[in-house]
């Protein structure tokens, strides 16, 4: 006789129906409830924000702007105004060519009176500062980028780059990678302590097994890529962080839009 093991305890399941209360994503103060930062951070908080498929996909036709929708778009802009410093790696900045952060009126006196700087810089994580000067991070930003990367780079890029970016840095015992730990050292050193960082994938990987991901907002567009498409982390160690839910929103087009913490 082949034993059969007891079913486990039942576990409570919830149905998410439409019992919530709705509110516009124009409703500024409402939408920043979902998504303010802890108060009184005496460290960097990292938090990640990224898009994927319901098959798991981070991109569509390789970039992540084909599984964004209004919804993810609005919310994308909120962590964004909520952020002190936005980090990105370097392969991000080139296949979505992204420009400096773009505030509006209302969100540059909301950060004035949150004692933050108007505009968030971008900093990009690259080992090898290989960036075109033409790029929308140098020419479409009010601000100077930051380039964190490493002892063997930083040279070069300062003479590169000159004075359309600040070069940092930021490497630990090897002199040829960035160290994200001493990364995160430097941001808290200037009071950028609200980190959000928008990936791509092995940044994030790197985050996470490094364990410094503090929380994951991932938007989930109603759409399947399938194909060979990375998923939104990847890397090559692996970690085993317990997270738990803080909420979990829906639109009429069918996007999910969750947010996750530490557990510990």
């Amino acid at each position: 006789m082949v034993p059969v093991p007891e079913a486990d305890a039942a576990t409570e399941l919830t149905e998410l129906g439409a019992v919530g209360s709705a509110f516009d994503t124009d409703d500024a103060d409402r939408l920043a409830a979902y998504y303010s930062y802890p108060a009184d951070l005496t460290r960097c908080y990292v938090r990640a924000n990224m898009l994927a498929s319901l098959d798991g996909a981070a991109t569509d036709d390789g970039t992540s702007g084909g599984l964004a929708g209004p919804g993810d778009r609005a919310v994308f802009h909120r962590m964004r105004q909520e952020a002190d410093v936005i980090v990105v790696g370097a392969s991000t900045v080139r296949i979505e060519n992204y420009s400096g952060a773009q505030m509006s009126a209302t969100a540059r006196q909301a950060r004035q009176a949150r004692g933050q700087a108007e505009v968030p810089p971008i900093a990009v994580v690259t080992h090898h500062a290989d960036l075109e000067h033409d790029a929308k991070l140098f020419t479409r930003s009010e601000v100077p980028p930051l380039i964190i990367t490493c002892r063997e780079t930083v040279d070069d890029a300062t003479h590169r780059f000159g004075d359309a970016a600040e070069v940092i840095d930021a490497s630990g015992a090897q002199p040829d990678r960035v160290d994200l730990a001493r990364t995160l050292q430097i941001l808290a050193d200037r009071g950028l302590r609200r980190v959000l960082t928008e990936g791509g994938p092995s940044l994030l990987g790197l985050f996470i097994e490094s364990d410094l991901l503090d929380e994951l907002c991932v938007t989930i567009a109603p759409i399947l890529v399938a194909g060979n498409a990375r998923r939104i982390a990847g890397g090559t160690g692996e970690a085993h962080t317990r997270m738990r839910r803080t909420h979990l929103l829906t639109d009429p087009q069918g996007f999910l839009y969750s947010r996750y913490v530490r557990a510990d």
